[in-house]
């Protein structure tokens, strides 16, 4: 076997000593690099590309100025380019990065309206014409009873209200959604008896925020649903609109709901 520092026979210009061993082992990276032999983000990367410029600045340079470089086999060149970029960004990977953050937990919030079940007594405000610059609202009272159903991963919510515009009765079916542990507010009233768009959210610090986009005199607007003020025995609801994107919002619906204590 031939001395790896020996010339050899295709040479035509003097070689830098080391120039053979860099030579091969650049050529073992590159090949190591292109079959896949090691992952991007495996400590092997960086070692081959390190070791594989370390040579190849052997390569590239020589005694009396000779540039070595134009010695290299054609093919090499691409990927010899590509290991000069890679080996910075290598080693610096290797030395800052750490293991990705875990996504944050998502709380679980199936009980989160077990606080309402029950009966209540509904002191309602609604603003007559939302959106117009009116000013006028009617006040209704009446009783809200919830349902709890799948033990506490659904309830269904009956009001039943009168005032002087007349008589209301509402339905609401919330359904909470394990996967991605939001609730869903399906609202419905006697006078149309369908069921509308599910204003969707959840519940932070005590607080439930419900969003849902729907149309209203033919234009589009967003919806707003809150639930906050709650104790063991009130509790306080408001919905308002947006017609420009949530930039500013006019409330349209208020509710203050005081429990109905059970006979003793």
């Amino acid at each position: 076997m031939s001395d790896p520092e020996e010339p050899r026979a295709h040479d035509i210009f003097p070689r830098p000593r080391g120039y053979y061993r860099a030579h091969d082992t650049l050529q073992l990276s590159i090949t190591r690099l292109n079959h896949g032999f090691v992952r991007h983000n495996d400590r092997g990367l960086n070692t081959a590309a390190a070791e594989a410029v370390y040579y190849a600045r052997i390569v590239s340079s020589g005694r009396n100025g000779v540039n070595n470089l134009r010695m290299l086999p054609q093919c090499l060149l691409p990927s010899f380019a590509l290991l000069v970029l890679l080996a910075p960004l290598g080693a610096g990977a290797q030395n800052t990065s750490s293991p990705p953050a875990p996504p944050p937990q998502l709380r679980d919030g199936a009980h989160d309206f077990d606080f309402e079940i029950g009966t209540w007594k509904t002191h309602l405000r609604r603003l007559l014409h939302p959106l117009t610059g009116s000013t006028t609202w009617v006040e209704y009272d009446g009783t809200t009873v919830v349902h709890k159903l799948w033990d506490g991963r659904a309830n269904l919510v009956e009001l039943v209200a009168d005032g002087p515009t007349g008589h209301f009765e509402g339905l609401n079916l919330r359904l909470y959604n394990p996967e991605s542990r939001q609730w869903s507010l399906n609202f419905a009233n006697s006078r149309v008896g369908t069921i509308g768009v599910p204003t969707i959210g959840e519940f932070k610090n005590g607080r439930g925020e419900f969003y849902d986009q729907e149309t209203l005199n033919g234009r589009a607007i967003l919806v707003r649903f809150v639930v906050s003020d709650i104790t063991a025995d009130s509790c306080h609801f408001e919905q308002a609109f947006s017609d420009d994107g949530g930039r500013t919002w006019e409330v349209n619906w208020i509710a203050n709901d005081t429990r109905v204590k059970a006979a003793q």
